[in-house]
């Protein structure tokens, strides 16, 4: 059954669209699909090891600086998520408030960074899936030149496999199984924060000091603390898809901010709580292994185990990494959907088509999922462009929420922000908070698109065009698409008859 929602909570009204998505979304399944694509144990487990590594203990400071900058974003989000639940949030979001080449280009960003992201997230299945049975290590025995890079891509590509089929049955069998998992990953990190706070050696003294790291940079502990701040801001993103599944969510104005605020406000302090109490309870601080990307969280984690529970977390951490893929994979399928509607992309109609009986849009599910694993392929040879182009595609994300609360902040100064309709709706605003929460917003976001595209060989490694990857490669995906807009799309773009709604009344009562 669809649940129809009155004209004036859908959002759809704005944009002359007519509903044909699946409205079926409830509150926590929303709340789900923020929280797996932050997904506290996939990144803080990934990246623990390069943050420690880079900056010591200390550099856990990061992790609440970063919430900050964000929190300010997400609270922007939220009351764009109130007035305009649709689709592909920032793409529409960033279209209405600014102009359509802008809305475009945060799109495009937004749409190539989310497929790399697929990719290097199921890269992790790699770094647990053979710690649990050796079987799992299927090609080779790990000793080959190549074999653990291409055992990585063949379990990614199953993981890819999964996530495409489910997203293509329809977006209630996705948020079961995608609320199912965060469920279990969010019940074992409460533990595993637990299990690390029982097993404490030392005290917090341990986060005032630079431990020795920074010693002879340039910039001293700060130049470590930027480098090893990333870690941070590499996990806390990806709040949005609560939004970017508003047309599928029912009450979706009231159900998609709130979603968004627990969404970061969870991971937050569950993944703060197991990085603090982790570095706590390392048995041995000096052990290089804690800067290694074969020990690094897990490894501390797995010493202060006892008996089988080191299998049951690795379990955990295995669920958590299949639905962040899925809840990724599914941002990028709206956000396709979204851009394909307004003939935004090559075979618009064809991408934009939804099928009639899982009311879900199959061909980008697919396309989404063969480039995913094309872009995986690279990594056999070519480890170190792939670990580039990871860290492009957060640079691309923070650009993308940058062309939405940059064109907001514009709007609040014009004193166009925020509608009257949210204030007498009830909705979620930050009232008089509104403008100074989206400076630090904008701020924050100039900031940390700096700081992550600093041409560092620490970070992006060399030769040179490694170095400068983030102007070299950014460039590059940039310049293919605006292309594409200035010869073929500028001139095509505009709703589908398909999709757009005859009169705007008629968006009102589909809506």
């Amino acid at each position: 059954m669809v649940i129809k929602q009155p004209h004036h909570d859908s959002g759809m009204e704005d944009f002359g669209y007519k509903e044909s998505l699946d409205r079926s979304i409830g509150k926590f399944a929303s709340f789900a699909a923020g929280v797996s694509y932050i997904s506290i144990l996939t990144g803080t487990f990934q990246l623990f090891y390069f943050g420690f590594s880079s900056a010591g203990p200390a550099y856990l400071w990061s992790w609440p600086i970063v919430f900050v900058g964000q929190m300010a974003v997400a609270l922007c989000f939220m009351e764009l998520a109130a007035k305009y639940p649709v689709a592909g949030s920032v793409y529409n979001w960033s279209k209405k408030l600014a102009s359509r080449v802008v809305g475009w280009t945060s799109g495009w960003l937004m749409l190539t960074a989310s497929i790399v992201t697929i990719s290097a997230v199921a890269l992790a299945y790699q770094l647990n899936l053979p710690r649990l049975w050796s079987g799992f290590q299927i090609i080779g025995d790990g000793t080959g030149e190549y074999d653990y890079a291409a055992n990585a891509v063949l379990l990614g590509t199953i993981l890819i496999a999964f996530t495409t089929l489910v997203n293509a049955l329809g977006v209630r069998l996705m948020a079961m199984i995608n609320s199912a998992g965060v469920f279990i990953e969010l019940i074992a990190a409460v533990l595993i924060a637990v299990l690390l706070a029982v097993n404490i050696e030392r005290g917090p003294d341990i986060f005032f000091s630079t431990n020795g790291y920074g010693a002879g940079e340039s910039m001293g502990y700060l130049g470590a603390f930027l480098v090893a701040s990333l870690a941070s801001g590499y996990v806390m993103y990806g709040f949005d898809t609560a939004s970017s599944l508003g047309e599928e969510t029912v009450e979706p104005r009231r159900t998609a901010p709130k979603a968004i605020l627990r969404a970061i406000l969870a991971s937050f302090v569950i993944g703060g709580a197991i990085l603090v109490f982790a570095v706590m309870a390392a048995p041995n601080l000096e052990d290089p292994k804690l800067g290694e990307s074969s020990g690094g969280l897990q490894y501390i984690v797995e010493s202060v185990m006892w008996g089988p529970l080191g299998k049951i977390f690795l379990v955990c951490i295995v669920v958590a990494v299949t639905v962040c893929t899925l809840a990724v994979h599914t941002a990028a399928i709206r956000l396709t959907f979204a851009m394909a509607r307004d003939n935004a992309l090559p075979f618009g109609e064809r991408l934009a088509t939804v099928h009639p009986k899982t009311q879900t849009p199959i061909v980008p599910a697919v396309t989404i999922g063969v480039i995913s694993v094309i872009i995986l392929v690279i990594n056999i040879e070519q480890p170190k462009i792939f670990t580039v182009l990871t860290s492009i595609a957060i640079i691309m994300i923070y650009l993308a929420y940058l062309m939405v609360t940059g064109p907001l902040l514009k709007k609040r100064l014009q004193g166009q922000w925020p509608p009257a309709d949210l204030k007498e709706g009830g909705y979620f605003t930050m009232g008089r908070w509104g403008l100074p929460v989206n400076i630090v917003a904008v701020v924050w976001g100039v900031g940390m698109a700096v700081n992550l595209a600093w041409p560092r060989t620490a970070v992006y490694g060399e030769p040179w065009y490694n170095t400068w990857g983030a102007f070299v490669y950014i460039g590059v995906i940039l310049g293919a698409g605006l292309l594409w807009y200035a010869v073929k799309g500028r001139n095509h773009i505009g709703t589908l008859e398909s999709h757009a709604a005859a009169t705007v009344a008629e968006a009102r009562t589909d809506g």
